[in-house]
C-alpha cells in the first residue's frame, strides 16, 4: 500500500481511531493485522516470505538467550545464513547468475544456469536488516530476547516502516510496543504536520521533479550538455525528497499513534564533507553499517590502509545492498573512494586554506565546502540512476559537450532552443514550477537549521486562525501542485 494513495487515505484514519478506541491488550494485535493488510496490497502470497524470516529469527534470538558458547554462535549464524539466504535468492541470485554468465562466455566457456526471475518483494533490505539487528543485539547481550512472537513480529512488520524504515534497532523500538500510548492532541497534530510536510516534499517536489529526470535518463543518449546537467541536479532533488518524505510520512504517522521512530534525514545537502553527509543522509542505514559492518571490521582503529579498506568495503557493500546492478555497487565504491580521498587529503587541503587565506573567511569556505560536497554527490547520483554503467558514463562524458552551443543559442533566444535545452520539452509552467518548489524547500530547510525552534512548533504556537490557514495551505498545495501519476516510492525498489 503507497502512502499517497486513495487506499492509505482511508486505511490510516480507520487504523488510527481504531487504535485509540481499544484496550491496551487489544492495540498489538490491530497493529500486527493493520501491517499485514499493509503489506498484502503490493503481493498478498509474499507475507509468507515475511512470516519465515520472522519465525526463524524469533527462535534464533530465544536460542541465544538459551545458549552458551558455540551453540548461541550457531543460533546466530543460523539466522543469519537463512535471512540472507532469502535476501540472497530474491534480490542477488540473477544478478550474479548474469555476471557469472558473461565471464564464462568471455572465457569461452559454457554457462547454462537459467535467471529465476523472481519479482522482488517490497522492502525486502529493509526488513532484513531490522532482523538481523535484533538478533545481533540479543547475541551481544544489548537486548533481551523477546518471548512475545506478536510483540516480536510487530517490531519487524510494523507497516509505518516496513518497507522503507527508518530501520529501527530493538533497544528503541520493541518496548514502546509495551506501553500505553494515551490520545495526546499536540502529539498528532506534530505527527499530521510532519505527514503533511512529507507528502509536499513527495508529491509536490519529487514526482514533478521525476518528469524531468525520466525525459533525459530513459534516453540520455539524445541528450548533451545543459539538459543532462538540469536531469542530473534534478534527480539529487527529486530522490531527496522521495525519501525523505516518505521518512517523514513514516514518523509523522507512528507519532499520531504514539510511537517515535528516528530521524532518518538531517538536511543532507547542507553537508560540507561527505563524512557529514552520510551523518545526515539516510541516517538508520549509515549507522546500521557502521555497526555492523563497519566497526567489526576494525573501523578506524587498525592501521591506515586497513581503515581505508574498511571504508571501501563498508561502501561497496551498502552500494550492492541499495541494487543488484554494477551500477549500485560503482556508486558505493565512489562513495568509498570520496571518504578515503578526503582523509588522505586532509592536511594538504588544511595548508591551501591557510595560504590562500580562506581559514580567514568562515562564510565563504563553508558555502565552497557545501557546493563542493553537493557536487561530488550529484555526480555520484549519476550511477545510482543511470540504467546502466555504459548510460552513467555517457552522462558523465557529454556533461561539457556542447554546452557554448547551446549557451549561445539562449543568448541568441531562440525560442526552439529555449524550450528543449532549459525546459527540455515541458511546458515552461511545469519546469518553473518544480524549480519554486526546490527552492522553496532548499528556504525552509535553511529557515529550520538556523533556529534553535522546530518549525512545527513555531506552527503550533500560533493562533488559531493563521495555523488552520496554514494547514488548508498545504492541503491546497498538495491537491492543486502534487503529481500523483508517479506513485511509487524509489527506495521501495530496495
Amino acid at each position: 500500500m503507497l502512502f499517497n494513495s486513495l487506499q492509505f487515505a482511508l486505511f490510516f484514519p480507520i487504523v488510527t481511531l481504531l487504535y485509540f478506541a481499544l484496550p491496551h491488550r487489544w492495540r498489538g494485535a490491530l497493529l500486527l493485522a493493520a501491517s499485514c493488510v499493509f503489506y498484502m496490497a503490493f503481493v498478498p502470497a509474499y507475507i509468507l516470505i515475511l512470516a519465515v524470516t520472522i519465525l526463524i529469527d524469533y527462535a534464533a534470538g530465544i536460542g541465544i538467550a538459551r545458549s552458551t558458547g558455540r551453540r548461541r554462535t550457531r543460533w546466530l549464524v543460523l539466522s543469519i545464513v537463512s535471512t540472507c539466504a532469502v535476501l540472497f535468492v530474491f534480490k542477488y541470485f540473477d544478478f550474479f547468475n548474469a555476471s557469472i554468465a558473461v565471464a564464462a562466455r568471455a572465457m569461452g566457456m559454457a554457462y547454462a544456469i537459467p535467471a529465476l526471475g523472481l519479482l522482488l518483494p517490497v522492502g525486502l533490505s529493509f526488513h532484513t536488516f531490522q532482523s538481523l539487528s535484533y538478533v545481533i543485539e540479543v547475541y551481544a547481550g544489548r537486548q533481551e530476547a523477546e518471548r512475545d512472537f506478536g510483540r516480536y513480529a510487530l517490531y519487524v512488520m510494523f507497516y509505518p516502516q516496513l518497507v522503507a524504515g527508518p530501520i529501527e534497532r530493538p533497544q528503541n523500538l520493541l518496548h514502546q510496543f509495551r506501553e500505553e500510548h494515551r490520545f495526546d492532541y499536540d502529539r498528532v497534530v506534530a505527527g499530521l504536520q510532519l505527514m503533511a510536510w512529507g507528502f509536499v516534499k513527495k508529491v509536490v517536489v519529487a514526482d514533478r521533479l521525476a518528469d524531468l529526470v525520466n525525459r533525459v535518463y530513459d534516453a540520455p543518449r539524445a541528450y548533451t550538455g545543459i539538459p543532462l546537467w538540469t536531469a542530473t541536479i534534478a534527480f539529487a532533488f527529486q530522490i531527496y525528497c522521495d525519501f525523505s518524505g516518505y521518512s517523514d510520512i513514516a514518523i509523522g504517522s507512528a507519532q499520531v499513534m504514539g510511537f517515535s521512530l528516528m530521524r532518518n534525514f538531517d538536511r543532507p545537502y547542507a553537508a560540507r564533507s561527505i563524512s557529514e553527509f552520510w551523518r545526515r543522509w539516510h541516517v538508520s542505514l549509515s549507522t546500521w553499517f557502521r555497526d555492523y559492518v563497519y566497526v567489526p571490521l576494525g573501523g578506524n582503529r587498525v592501521a591506515r590502509s586497513r581503515w581505508y579498506a574498511n571504508l571501501l568495503v563498508t561502501f561497496l557493500v551498502s552500494g550492492l545492498w541499495h541494487g543488484a546492478r554494477w551500477t549500485f555497487v560503482v556508486w558505493g565504491a565512489l562513495h568509498g573512494a570520496y571518504l578515503v580521498a578526503g582523509l588522505a587529503s586532509a592536511g594538504v587541503r588544511a595548508r591551501v586554506r591557510d595560504a590562500i587565506g580562506l581559514a580567514r573567511s568562515p562564510a565563504i569556505l563553508a558555502a565552497w565546502q557545501t557546493s563542493a560536497t553537493f557536487a561530488l554527490v550529484t555526480l555520484g547520483w549519476v550511477f545510482f540512476r543511470a540504467g546502466s554503467l555504459a548510460d552513467a558514463w555517457y552522462v558523465l562524458s557529454h556533461l561539457g559537450t556542447g554546452v557554448p552551443a547551446q549557451l549561445t543559442a539562449l543568448a541568441a533566444h531562440d525560442a526552439a532552443a529555449v524550450r528543449e535545452i532549459v525546459f527540455l520539452g515541458f511546458e515552461p509552467t511545469r519546469v518553473v514550477i518544480a524549480a519554486t518548489a526546490v527552492a522553496a524547500l532548499l528556504a525552509v530547510e535553511r529557515w529550520q537549521g538556523a533556529s534553535t525552534t522546530p518549525l512545527r512548533a513555531r506552527l503550533a504556537a500560533l493562533h488559531t486562525p493563521f495555523r488552520w490557514a496554514a494547514y488548508a495551505g498545504a492541503v491546497l498545495t498538495i491537491m492543486t501542485l502534487g503529481v500523483f501519476h508517479n506513485a511509487r516510492f524509489i527506495y521501495f525498489q530496495f
